[in-house]
């Protein structure tokens, strides 16, 4: 194997106007994909590659971070970043193009492909923050963003199901409205009403399959290729993804203990037309955007004629303080999208999501979604209509909000008996999932590989890094698992971290 600082990788051009870190990006990923960069070579160090190449150290940095959290590079403390062995593309047959190239491709004749070339969006598109193969049942510690689905009660929903089903009629068999079904959307706008303090009614609210889906119809209604939009750095990586593959240019936009950091963003995109934001609890970092910055951000929003998008991901999931207000309750000039999932709220496989939409954006919306995903099942609307309805939903979750309670403290216990230098845990005062910060300079995702190997299932948080650098840490959800579980995955994965840092 040749050593690192004999690698000469010929990269394309820089089309003019292509930010850096999206032109290293993508010539890296395509030679590791076309196999010039082949399973465990040692690339060169970052200070070396920006060099060579005229750009900053940081832009290398960033791009590794990225490679790494999508599987195509691992590291190791003091040894450098590795091809992976086993790349997360490996099921296609041929490389993407990258993006320089695909500006210098020019048409070939129909005849003369043997394959079906994925489009650039399409390279975009396949570029999945999920597992595609779902996830394994039961949970293990300390997977994010997860409920605990043991204590769903599943035989009520079933028979609340079986008796929805008796009393149907064959209305139900046609075609349900595009925005969804009426009693549901009824009842969460009086939720979110009540809760969220969101003035609005049914005729606000459209059911879709999932957050992501009003993420996707957002961009794609609002922005044209090239626009700027706003995004949280760090921030979820479903979200960055989507706005790409729908040509936004990202404004990668520092967050800090209050949250997006608005004036950062007007020096970075002041004309930007849509802003990404976790306003109720950062993801990852987990702050909520302080009132200040509300007041800043929907001031920027109005005078620039933007949309912001909020994605009120696990709030009712609150643990101290009193909850809070959304985003959108403060917005009286109609710009926010307020988007909240049931996903988390009672389960993962119900894909039933909700956008309280401006009245302007309601009928463009709605038209979008018809074209695209049609409508949400009905039985399933009427079903989850019935359960919230009854009550059944508002008992579970504050079941659920004082068990999640009890374990976020379990991890805290856990924390202090066994991450002394290892872990940094801040307090926890909401959501189902909390970050957890590593010593300066330590290898995050190869700590998270470390941990997978061992049977510890998180996240890190250089994963969700835009442009810049993230703070090394974990993702550790606690909502999922029982205090036993919390206790021994906090054992196993000191023992992970403890031979990763000193050796043992």
């Amino acid at each position: 194997m040749r050593r690192a600082t004999e690698i000469d990788l010929a990269l394309n051009a820089r089309p003019d106007g292509m930010p850096l870190q999206r032109w290293l990006y993508g010539e890296l990923r395509a030679a590791i994909l076309a196999g010039r960069l082949g399973p465990g070579t040692r690339l060169p160090a970052t200070r070396d590659l920006a060099a060579r190449h005229g750009v900053s150290r940081g832009t290398v940095l960033g791009v590794f971070a990225q490679l790494a959290a999508e599987g195509y590079l691992s590291g190791a403390v003091g040894r450098g970043s590795f091809v992976a062995s086993e790349l997360p593309d490996g099921r296609f047959e041929s490389a993407p193009v990258s993006d320089s190239a695909r500006h210098a491709r020019k048409k070939t004749d129909a005849g003369g492909n043997e394959g079906i070339a994925l489009s650039a969006r399409g390279h975009l598109l396949a570029r999945s923050a999920f597992a595609i193969e779902g996830r394994s049942f039961p949970t293990r510690a300390f997977r994010p963003s997860q409920p605990d689905l043991q204590f769903f009660p599943f035989a009520l929903w079933a028979r609340v199901a079986a008796r929805r089903s008796r009393l149907s009629n064959r209305s139900m068999l046609a075609d349900g409205e595009a925005q969804g079904y009426r009693p549901l959307r009824e009842v969460i706008a009086e939720h979110v009403r009540v809760t969220r303090d969101i003035a609005c009614t049914a005729d606000h609210v459209a059911i879709v399959g999932s957050a992501q889906q009003v993420i996707d119809l957002a961009a794609r209604l609002w922005l044209d290729p090239g626009d700027a939009a706003w995004m949280e750095d760090p921030g979820y990586q479903g979200a960055r993804l989507v706005l790409e593959a729908a040509g936004a240019s990202i404004a990668a936009v520092p967050v800090d203990t209050n949250g997006i950091d608005v004036s950062a963003g007007r020096a970075l995109a002041p004309d930007a037309r849509l802003a990404y934001v976790t306003a109720g609890r950062q993801a990852p970092l987990g702050p909520a955007l302080s009132l200040e910055r509300r007041l800043a951000l929907l001031d920027w929003a109005h005078a620039r004629g933007a949309l912001v998008i909020e994605d009120d991901y696990d709030s009712e999931y609150r643990f101290e303080g009193r909850p809070l207000a959304a985003l959108k309750s403060l917005d009286s000039a109609g710009h926010v999208i307020y988007c909240g999932t049931f996903s988390k709220l009672l389960f993962p496989a119900l894909r039933i999501a909700y956008a309280v939409l401006p009245e302007r954006l309601v009928d463009p919306f709605v038209a979008a979604w018809s074209l695209t995903g049609r409508h949400v099942p009905l039985d399933q609307q009427a079903t989850l209509h019935a359960f919230i309805a009854e009550g059944h939903a508002g008992r579970h979750v504050r079941r659920m909000r004082e068990l999640y309670g009890e374990r976020a403290e379990a991890l805290r216990e856990a924390a202090r008996r066994h991450w002394a230098g290892l872990l940094a845990l801040p307090p926890i005062v909401a959501g189902l999932d909390a970050p957890a910060f590593l010593p300066t300079g330590v290898d995050d995702a190869l700590a998270a590989c470390l941990a997978a190997e061992a049977g510890i299932e998180t996240r890190s948080l250089s994963s969700y890094a835009v442009q810049r650098a993230a703070p090394a840490g974990l993702v550790l959800g606690f909502a999922g698992v029982g205090a036993d579980e919390i206790d021994a995955g906090a054992r196993t994965l000191a023992r992970v971290l403890q031979k990763m840092l000193y050796k043992t």
